[in-house]
């Protein structure tokens, strides 16, 4: 069976929209999604509001209240019948998120097993036959294929197959045929 991993923030939770919500409340701001095109929000908040842009991340409640991605479960509920699905998120960049992230994916996506949660801080380890992931970097250190989810920060990044939302994972998945994993996963 073929194996894909997926990228929890910013591919299957929606956390710009609650950085973006926290961000905007706390400063008085209205900054939006489109604001951020080709860069993500620690571009355009000033110096002086970096340290309040962690703490929201560290804020023991942030990564429990995410909403999820638009169709991202009936989407990988039916690749989880066909393909070995893996959650791979770089939690250790966060430390005290991988409580909040486990519940959250315990709540959300109770069809995958714990046992395919992947908690690291370099995706470089994964092996895998696809990995579907925001940033561009972690998809240039991938050795399977790589989508990239399409997201504010990365419109200008290109040299990769793109997915705007799960509906395009679904398509692209529906053209993979079933077929053993490859020695390399």
């Amino acid at each position: 069976m073929q194996r894909i991993c997926v990228d929890m923030d910013e591919v299957m939770a929606d956390t710009l929209a609650e950085h973006l919500r926290r961000y905007n409340q706390t400063f008085d701001e209205d900054v939006t999604p489109e604001d951020l095109a080709g860069k993500g929000i620690w571009a355009v908040a000033p110096m002086d509001r970096q340290a309040q842009l962690r703490a929201f991340l560290d804020a023991e409640d942030f990564f429990e209240v995410l909403d999820v991605m638009p169709n991202a479960q009936p989407v990988l509920k039916e690749l989880s019948t066909r393909f070995e699905v893996f959650i791979a998120t770089q939690a250790m960049t966060v430390p005290n998120s991988l409580g909040p992230k486990y519940r959250w994916l315990q709540r959300h996506f109770p069809f995958i097993p714990p046992t395919h949660y992947v908690f690291c801080g370099n995706k470089s380890i994964l092996r895998a036959d696809f990995l579907i992931d925001d940033l561009p970097k972690n998809l240039q250190r991938f050795e399977g294929r790589g989508l990239l989810y399409t997201a504010p920060h990365n419109q200008m990044a290109a040299g990769f197959d793109r997915v705007n939302h799960w509906l395009d994972v679904a398509e692209f998945f529906a053209g993979i045929p079933d077929a053993p994993s490859s020695p390399a996963a």
